[in-house]
């Protein structure tokens, strides 16, 4: 059975670990844990091809502990107690293993909970392993008891420090320099991908010979990758989070990346509608009636045309209302008459604006007193339409932006009647 490059390359000690050097450089976390002699239960959080494997492989090693390990995806409680029971029937119980839990986030609460009463009384180690962020996808009882450490993302010096690693216990790699930097590039930050590359490019040569490979070479080798995007974890939420900041921030070339980035890693072309329709009332609102109208339209030419026509017209309102005024003027006021309404929902309209259909309606004093506007001068009468007893609000304040001057304008005149005719 041949072994993958990316596991026969694995680092042999913390120290030849790349990228991680906030964990296990000099000063690193996982450095202090080693040097105080107490190994603690620990979570490893961070992208695909990070190191979490290895680091928690060498983990074990640098307290000289036995090293289990399991997946959630194919394992369930009844595997945590055989582990357990194993434990206990070899001559060396008593002694603490190192357990590892790869996707640890896919355990559901009552799963997690199982490794409770092991974490606390020692007889294991924990370590687990996620690329979900742990506060939304682990138990709070297991999170409580466990470090969470942060892994980053390989950068290209660390990803260029893996490749010149491999280059000195394996082999030099017949590629020209423009090659290297492509690999990088496609690798994204993923340590196991660039592997997996550096593989393919072994397979390659041991049919090209001698020849140094070039970047269409190499492009006819790789399958083209997907776009870093899932449709149901934290990347979902933090690439949506990021295209909403890039509107709202009037900053139409990053939002048009971030909504291409989406697109990309395959999102429902519908669900983005649906996002920029929001952004419409929620960052823009009546600074820019034509906003909302806008969004709307575009979500309808997508239904109309479908992929990949329809995106343009998406990418159309992405562009306006990252140039539209802003103002979260309506979101506020709405927000604040909410939470108003909650406070007070017990108190009844004013009987002065109440209908009065039938003659013991009108008895008790409904729409006693209630002047139509229309039939004003000014086709305004500034009755009082809140609670009785409820102090008048002000919820809506227009910024100065855009259409909102002219609301503001409005309300100004308005409030300057309600004044004079009191």
């Amino acid at each position: 059975m041949k072994i993958p490059l990316a596991e026969q390359c694995r680092p042999s000690c913390l120290s030849e670990v790349i990228g991680q050097d906030h964990l296990v450089g000099r000063d690193g976390f996982i450095t202090k844990i080693v040097q105080s002699k107490k190994p603690l239960s620990i979570l490893l959080w961070g992208p695909p091809g990070s190191g979490k494997t290895s680091i928690a492989r060498l983990y074990a090693k640098a307290f000289s502990l036995e090293f289990k390990n399991m997946s959630a995806i194919f394992s369930g409680v009844a595997d945590i107690k055989k582990i357990i029971q194993e434990m206990h029937n070899t001559p060396l119980f008593g002694r603490q293993i190192v357990l590892f839990v790869d996707e640890i986030h896919r355990f559901n609460k009552a799963q997690q909970d199982a490794f409770l009463p092991f974490v606390e009384n020692g007889t294991i180690i924990l370590v687990g392993a996620t690329a979900e962020n742990p506060s939304f996808h682990m138990g709070s009882a297991l999170l409580s008891r466990l470090r969470v450490l942060t892994l980053n993302s390989l950068d290209t010096d660390a990803l260029k420090a893996i490749l010149k690693q491999y280059e000195n216990k394996k082999s030099t790699l017949k590629i020209v320099e423009e090659a290297k930097d492509f690999l990088i590039s496609q690798a994204q930050g993923d340590g196991r991908y660039l592997m997996n590359l550096i593989e393919n490019i072994e397979s390659i040569q041991s049919v090209e010979g001698e020849k140094d490979l070039e970047i269409e070479d190499i492009k006819n080798c790789i399958q083209k990758r997907s776009a870093l995007f899932d449709k149901t974890g934290d990347q979902h939420y933090n690439l949506i989070s990021a295209l909403h900041k890039a509107v709202r921030g009037s900053d139409p070339d990053a939002a048009l990346y971030w909504f291409a980035r989406i697109l990309e890693g395959g999102e429902e072309p519908l669900f983005l509608a649906r996002r920029l329709i929001r952004m419409a009332s929620e960052d823009i609102g009546l600074a820019d009636p034509d906003a909302l109208k806008l969004a709307i339209a575009g979500k309808d030419a997508y239904v109309m045309l479908g992929s990949p026509e329809g995106e343009l017209s998406l990418a159309e309102v992405v562009i306006y209302l990252s140039l539209a005024p802003k103002s979260n003027a309506l979101y506020t006021a709405y927000n604040e008459a909410r939470a108003l309404a909650k406070e007070t929902s017990h108190l009844p309209p004013p009987s002065i604006i109440l209908n009065a259909p039938t003659k013991l309606m009108k008895d008790l004093g409904y729409g006693e007193d209630y002047i139509y506007d229309h039939d004003t001068s000014a086709g305004f009468s500034g009755q009082n339409y809140f609670p009785d007893g409820l102090e008048r609000k002000s919820f809506y304040e227009p910024k100065s932006l855009g259409f909102e001057r002219d609301m503001q304008k409005r309300l100004n005149y308005f409030a300057a009647l309600r004044k004079k005719l009191k």
